[in-house]
């Protein structure tokens, strides 16, 4: 009874709000394309390379024992699984029943990478203090080899059965024999050597962190096979025609075309340290002194990466890069041709071929999907945050959801219809729900989802709000057949908003803009027969540098208005005498923020000016909206300033002079006195400072031989009201 009087009233609401809808063109919000549907969450479905929304493949998921972090694993002998923790120096094993059980527990805190010898012993690299440990069975282990480093990130078997190990933070690779006689066999001026590769001839490839270089190791001679734009090689992989996949990351350091040439010599880096990454915070290796990721150094949630081929003539090509989102591992999908390839911190795997097709197969729980293996053509997935491990079947799931993005409407809004784009084969279907709110978040103040709408083009039932958010189910009856959806489309109107006047500013008295003469915008050297394409300047495009200057009378106005509907506005100004009640209209339909008038027009006095906006323009007429300001006291002073109570007494040489000048409404400003042939004098009133409306002077004046008999006086206003007074003696 609740829901039903909640979706009542929710409807009621919507039909009071729709009177106060602006009447322009309703908006929509169109989840098309795959960028669009890849801003939202994925739950047991896919993403295809052509944008289209379906029932993923089934991820079997495997329980592990409570832990931080897993940084690694591998497998064993009849089906085990081995599996290396982080922060806890903990080994567990999996047997074929799937039961974890610990295997061993290391001195050091980080299990960072697994191998499996030949005989079915486990081989441990750890860090920090970086050692190596041979594991013959449960609880029974020891120090296989100790190069002296802080860190082991990788361990493979060569084909002679000798352990190759890339090491860091003195960065090279070890090669050691089964009896753990060991060698260093590369060293580069990288911090680290992140991960190793062996190619059917037997040679090494090696990513780098620091530099971001690939190098190939063949016997005792090294090279540079490929330069990222990155600071790190995270994963490397090939397939058989020889070119090589790579996973690179950290923060963009270099530009790459889309095909380059990989040079043999690189220019050298700042050198810097590399971390385990297994967070949205980018945490560190425990105990770690100074190692941090690149991505580490930046704000917490900000990553990047991207998938490279370099193919065996040297030429590198970029398959997919995120500013967003950072790839970790990869394995190449030989029976599909493709590359199978995780990231964070979406917790996201993807697939891309060799032409850059990419789609999402999955996405998890997981912030970040760690690592990538391969047993027997089936993948497993390692994550963290929190921890997972995963088998990814052939078998596609029976159902899943999608949860758009939010859409942002722009301010209060009403929802119109709803449609969608879907095929749906026999037995499956799609549903789609909405839910609104007003804060950019979903939370718990936000409206319950709403029913399933039943076909396209239905009126959508969440509630009026600034925010929208849109789940999509699918259903299928097996796992061959899935429905998909290629299109997602809503229509809204936000609420008329009443316009803001944010600043309304009379200049001072006699100052105005003056427009730049009209022109027309001519070509040079411009054909009689291409001219007539040509057109003029657009209107009001002169005020974005107008030119201020004065005339006498005038006063401006201008101000700043704003629409948070983007409504175009027009304006009206008025004004009245302070003692006045009626407002009188000086313009309207203005489009320009500025006014000028001629206070002369007007008695002298003090008046308040008002602006009016409104968005009619962009409403009809009763729907429309209106906001309005009122300035500050202003005072127009049209009338001359007085010369009182003169006297002039002539004593010899000399001329005594005395006045009052006086201003009804603004205060003396200057005033200048004149005998030819001598030029305008500056004269002072008694209290040495003109800055009232009445002033006293009284100073003297040297008459020189051949001074012409008449005395002129000029005064001046503060609104450059000039008053002139003459006196013969």
């Amino acid at each position: 009874m609740k829901k039903k009087t909640s979706l009542v009233l929710g409807l009621m609401t919507v039909f009071f709000l729709v009177s106060q809808l602006q009447a322009v063109t309703p908006k929509k919000w169109e989840i098309r394309s795959k960028e669009d549907f890849l801003k939202g969450k994925f739950s047991g479905v896919t993403l295809s390379s052509e944008g289209v929304l379906s029932i993923g493949p089934k991820v079997d998921r495997i329980d592990l024992p409570a832990e931080e972090f897993y940084l690694s694993a591998a497998f064993g002998p009849g089906g085990v699984i081995y599996l290396g923790t982080g922060h806890n120096g903990k080994i567990y094993r999996l047997g074929e029943d799937r039961k974890a059980e610990l295997f061993y527990q290391a001195t050091e805190v980080d299990v960072t990478c697994l191998a499996v010898d030949q005989k079915g012993n486990l081989l441990a690299g750890t860090s920090p203090n970086g050692k190596i440990y041979k594991i013959s069975a449960k609880g029974k282990g020891e120090e296989f080899f100790n190069p002296q480093e802080k860190y082991i990130w990788d361990l493979k078997f060569n084909s002679q059965g000798n352990l190759l190990a890339a090491v860091g933070e003195n960065s090279g690779i070890y090669e050691i024999t089964p009896a753990g006689q060991g060698k260093q066999i590369f060293k580069t001026k990288d911090n680290h050597v992140l991960c190793l590769k062996l190619t059917p001839r037997g040679d090494i490839l090696a990513g780098s962190g620091g530099r971001g270089l690939v190098y190939k190791i063949s016997g005792s001679k090294s090279s540079v096979l490929f330069e990222s734009p990155y600071e790190e090689i995270r994963a490397i992989d090939l397939d058989a025609q020889g070119n090589i996949y790579l996973t690179t990351s950290g923060q963009p350091s270099k530009p790459v075309a889309a095909a380059t040439s990989s040079a043999a010599s690189v220019q050298t880096k700042s050198e810097a340290d590399v971390s385990i990454v297994v967070s949205a915070s980018q945490i560190e290796v425990a105990g770690s002194e100074t190692g941090s990721s690149r991505a580490s150094d930046t704000k917490a949630g900000q990553v990047s990466g991207a998938i490279f081929q370099v193919r065996p003539e040297g030429l590198s090509r970029k398959l997919w890069s995120s500013s967003d989102e950072m790839p970790f591992s990869l394995i190449f999908d030989k029976s599909r041709e493709r590359i199978i390839f995780a990231t964070g911190n979406q917790g996201r795997l993807y697939a891309v071929n060799k032409n850059g097709e990419y789609e999402l197969l999955t996405q998890e729980i997981p912030e970040q999907l760690y690592a990538l293996y391969e047993l027997n053509g089936q993948f497993y997935l390692l994550g963290n945050n929190p921890a997972f491990f995963g088998r990814l079947l052939p078998e596609g799931n029976f159902s899943g959801s999608y949860l758009s993005s939010v859409l942002e409407a722009g301010g209060v809004s009403v929802w119109g219809r709803i449609s969608w784009e879907a095929d749906l084969p026999a037995g499956s279907t799609v549903q789609i729900q909405s839910r609104s709110g007003n804060t950019g978040e979903p939370d718990e103040t936000w409206s319950d989802w709403s029913p399933p709408y039943a076909r396209p083009d239905e009126k959508i039932l969440s509630p009026a709000g600034r925010y929208l958010q849109l789940k999509v189910s699918l259903k299928a009856q097996s796992g061959q057949k899935f429905p998909a959806v290629q299109r997602l489309l809503v229509f809204y109107q936000q609420l008329n908003l009443e316009p803001v006047i944010d600043r309304l500013e009379v200049l001072p008295a006699n100052q105005v803009y003056l427009k730049p003469p009209d022109q027309e915008e001519v070509i040079l050297g411009l054909d009689r027969a291409s001219n007539e394409g040509t057109g003029k300047k657009e209107e009001g495009s002169f005020f974005i540098n107008p030119k201020k200057t004065e005339r006498q009378g005038f006063r401006t106005v201008t101000w700043e208005a704003t629409d948070g509907n983007g409504d175009q506005l027009n304006f009206k100004v008025f004004i009245r005498a302070d003692k006045d009640q009626n407002w009188r209209l000086i313009a309207e339909e203005l489009t320009n923020k500025v006014l000028s008038f001629d206070t002369r027009n007007y008695p002298d006095g003090t008046y308040l000016i008002k602006v009016e906006a409104s968005d009619l323009p962009a409403n009809p007429p009763g729907t429309d909206r209106k906001a309005e300001k009122i300035s500050r006291p202003l005072v127009i002073d049209n009338s001359l300033p007085e010369v009182k109570n003169f006297t002039a007494v002539k004593s010899g040489a000399g001329l005594e002079v005395s006045f009052l000048a006086e201003d009804k409404y603004s205060y003396i400003e200057e005033v200048k006195c004149l005998i030819r042939p001598d030029d305008w004098q500056l004269v002072f009133p008694v209290d040495g400072l003109c800055d009232s409306t009445s002033e006293n002077f009284k100073f003297s004046l040297n008459l020189k031989t051949g001074s012409d008999n008449l005395l002129v006086i000029r005064l001046k206003d503060s609104f450059g009201n000039i008053g002139v007074y003459q006196y013969s003696f």
